[in-house]
This record gives C-alpha cells, structure tokens and sequence, in this order.
C-alpha cells in the first residue's frame, strides 16, 4: 500500500527547522494553532507566535506589522477565510507594499467537504493570482511542501502557500528542488498533456497510467507555481503534444485553468480541457466524493482526456 501524507506536517516541522536557525521567522495564526500543525512550533518558540483569534483581517495587518519590523511571518488560517475575508488586506498591506508576509492558507480547496459550500476554498487562485508581486504556489506532495516553505522564507518578498488537509502520496523524489515559476515534468508523453497541482498531481499520474492501458502517452506536469505560471512548460507541452487537460481543485474559470489558456492562446493554440468545479456552489459531502463528483479522481481524469484525445484526432 502507498504511504500517504498530510503536507500541513511537513510545513510544521520545516517551519521549525527554519525557526531554530533564524530567529525573524514567526508564526501569526488565527485561533487554528491545531489544524495548521503549529502545536510543536508553539511550544519551543512560545514568545514568536501570535494568536489573533478568529479575525483574518487582523492577521495579516498583524503580519504585514511584523514584516515592516523586520520579521519574516507566516501568517496561517483556513484558506477560505485568509483568501476571502482578509482579501483587501492582502492586497493592499501585503501584495502592494510588497511587505515580506508568508501567507499559509490551511485546507485548501475541498478538503473542508462536510462543511459545506461556506468552507471550500475554490476561488483562492482565481483572487491571488491576479496581484502582483505575490507568488502563488500549491505543492503536491511532502517533499515539495518543505521545499516550498524553504524557499518562502527565503524569498524577498509575499507568497501564498494553499496546502491541503487531504493526505497524498510522494510523487518527488527527495533530491527535487522546487523553484517558483517553474513546472516540474513527472512522466513523458505525447499524445496529451495533463498539467496539474496539490492533491491533484498524483491523481493525474494515476490517470496518465489508465492512459497508457488505452495506448496513449500522457506527459504530467506538476505545476505548482500558478503565479508566477511557466509559460515556456506549457508552450512546449502545446507545441509537443498538442492537446492539454489541465486539473485544478478550483473553479474552471480563473484560476490554473484559466492561467494556461492564456499561455495557449497567446504562443501555440490547442484543444484544451479545464477539469474543477464548474461554476456552481460545490455541494457539501466528502472531499473523496466530490472529487469525483467533479470528475477530478483518477478515472475522471482519464475519461476526459480519452474524450479530448478522440474529438481531436489526426
């Protein structure tokens, strides 16, 4: 059986490892100690953590106060709250003035499925990507999430960091070294590219294999960074295999989705699909159910690429 992991534990000890060698970094959460791992960092560094209660709002003035004075925050809350409640603070206390706030939102997407459509954090990307300055970056696995939150806290400037509570397998070996602004090729192909991210990247690679059953190459793309998107991986991928599926826990319009089209239709157009929640309140239920709900497991993936591929055929 594949060992699975929650990724808000690889964010938690790495946070820590980077803490106990640069005293700047401090943890600003808004009463969810608990659900953002933040128990252990609490205890050792119990004077560089900032309890704001439930007021997201706060939180990141909070942090944007912290980053002018010098530290380096990581400001963590559920991502639905931090992205839309606080949206205006992160525009304008964070993006715009380029303060050096590290934002962390916590069980992104559809990971809060049994709470229903108040809880799901669909629209996250379609609202960070399009500020300037901030760098948006879903990680898929473990290793990618320590990566990640490395190279945040070295980063001279905002980051959104969306991590899932939903627990996935490693699909980076630990030698990978993630760099902002670029994808990460994880299987050849090419007859079709599927180019996805967060919990959804091992999906893909499940969906790239049922594929191959069927005789078509799939190239996976991890693209983790959504801002900045890379655009040269997804000329190339249109140029090279000449179809796209991309599969996001997310709105289809807006968001990762939506960034690759604009990279298709401006350097090399081809048929596309957007797989994600298509532009309804997403029902409460299980995070599993709606995955697949949406077409967004692995057999819902394949379907829509096998549809692609023969509505296209040459």
């Amino acid at each position: 059986m594949t060992d699975l992991f929650d990724c808000r534990v690889a964010f938690a000890k790495t946070l820590v490892e980077l803490a106990s060698a640069d005293e700047r970094i401090v943890a600003v959460v808004s009463d969810a100690i608990g659900s953002s791992n933040l128990k252990d960092f609490s205890n050792q560094f119990p004077d560089r953590l900032i309890n704001v209660g439930i007021a997201e709002q706060n939180l990141v003035g909070v942090a944007a106060g912290l980053a002018s004075g010098g530290c380096v925050p990581f400001a963590c809350a559920p991502a639905p709250f931090l992205t839309g409640r606080a949206l205006e603070q992160i525009k304008v206390d964070v993006a715009y003035s380029r303060h050096n706030v590290k934002l962390v939102g916590m069980s992104s997407g559809l990971a809060y499925g049994a709470l229903g459509p108040t809880h799901h954090s669909i629209e996250d990307f379609a609202w960070t990507r399009v500020l300037p300055n901030l760098v948006v970056i879903a990680p898929a696995d473990p290793i990618e999430t320590s990566q990640a939150v490395k190279l945040a806290a070295e980063h001279d400037g905002p980051v959104f960091l969306r991590l899932s509570r939903m627990a996935v397998p490693a699909v980076h070996t630990p030698d990978y070294r993630l760099r902002f602004g670029e994808a990460a090729l994880l299987r050849a192909g090419e007859d079709i590219t599927l180019i996805a991210n967060g919990v959804l990247v091992s999906r893909a690679l499940d969906a790239a294999e049922l594929l191959a059953a069927e005789g078509i190459s799939a190239r996976v793309l991890n693209m983790a960074t959504v801002s900045p998107i890379d655009a040269a991986a997804i000329e190339a991928a249109a140029r090279e295999t000449g179809r796209i599926v991309t599969i996001e826990e997310h709105q289809v319009n807006g968001g990762m989705g939506s960034a690759v089209a604009e990279v298709v239709v401006r350097t090399h157009p081809v048929p596309m699909r957007i797989l994600g929640v298509p532009g309804i309140f997403a029902p409460t239920g299980s995070a599993q159910w709606l995955l697949k709900r949406f077409g967004l497991d692995a057999d819902g993936i394949r379907d829509a690429a096998l549809g692609l591929v023969r509505e296209n055929a040459t």
